[in-house]
């Protein structure tokens, strides 16, 4: 086993937990002048290049190896996305981002009523969530080390918002502010357990990783469609929407200048002419 990448998988999903919940401290203060949404903006971007331009084509390269077809990639996308739908309906799989004063046209104490309902459900949701974020980080950096950081990249910006949801919603459910940081801190680092228990299981059974890499991709592609864009697309106003708009363009080129796709199709390229040279070599020495 390559424990060099275990130590980087435990390690960067370290760095998400603490940058995540440093960073929705920031954004909390965000919330107050109305500029949260640019960070929403730059997460469905980034999140949206990650499951449509690296982990799908990662994904199918690893079925059609395995010999199955090209469609049946979108066949397990569906069910990623329709079992993201009923997971959300259960309320394991909770991703709303709304805050008090956030600029959402929600009554007074909304949040409070909500919380005041199922405190205790959202952080099993969001632990089951920050369970399954290091299951997917571990089955990227056993793909590709550099599209390992990518996915925890692309995860970290929205963990950020998710982080700051489940702080300020436990605090209007009647949490106490250190017991609401280390619940928030504790959910976050079931991330860890399953970054490592992610690398075991897979390293042992490679053939489960483009499944995973599919599951990771409807889950970027359910949160951003789901999620991230309604919320973008409550702020009204051309200003805004320029604004918006440009910041889910910069998430985009985040993804794709950090892993130009070019590089990647490029780099199979010289593997399929590394397996085929020795037959041009072997053809050629037979006509001579």
């Amino acid at each position: 086993m390559n424990y060099s990448v275990l130590f980087q998988i435990i390690g960067v999903n370290l760095i998400l937990v603490i940058a995540s919940l440093l960073m929705a401290a920031v954004a909390g203060i965000w919330l107050y002048n109305k500029g949260a949404q640019h960070l929403v903006s730059l997460a469905a971007g980034a999140l949206l290049a990650m499951a449509l331009l690296r982990l799908l084509p990662e994904a199918q390269e690893g079925l059609v190896e395995q010999g199955l077809s090209h469609n049946s990639l979108f066949v397990f996308l569906l069910i990623g996305l329709v079992g993201f739908f009923l997971l959300e309906k259960l309320s394991l799989f909770r991703h709303n981002h709304h805050h008090e004063h956030d600029g959402h046209d929600h009554h007074h104490g909304f949040d409070k009523e909500e919380a005041g309902r199922g405190g205790w459900m959202i952080l099993v949701g969001s632990g089951v969530h920050n369970f399954a974020d290091g299951l997917l980080i571990a089955a990227a950096f056993l793909t590709d080390v550099r599209l390992g950081w990518l996915t925890a990249v692309s995860i970290g910006l929205h963990e950020i918002m998710h982080k700051l949801s489940d702080f300020s919603v436990l605090l209007n459910a009647g949490f106490t502010r250190v017991r609401a940081l280390a619940y928030t801190l504790a959910c976050g680092l079931m991330a860890v357990l399953g970054g490592v228990l992610g690398f075991y299981v897979l390293s042992g059974f490679e053939s489960f990783v483009p499944y995973v890499l599919v599951v990771s991709a409807s889950s970027f592609l359910y949160i951003a469609v789901a999620d991230l864009i309604p919320q973008i697309n409550a702020h009204k106003g051309l200003r805004a929407g320029l604004t918006q708009a440009a910041m889910l363009l910069c998430g985009v080129a985040l993804v794709w200048l950090l892993s130009p796709a070019h590089q990647h199709s490029h780099s199979h390229e010289m593997e399929q002419h590394e397996r085929e040279e020795p037959h041009a070599l072997m053809w050629s020495r037979s006509v001579l």
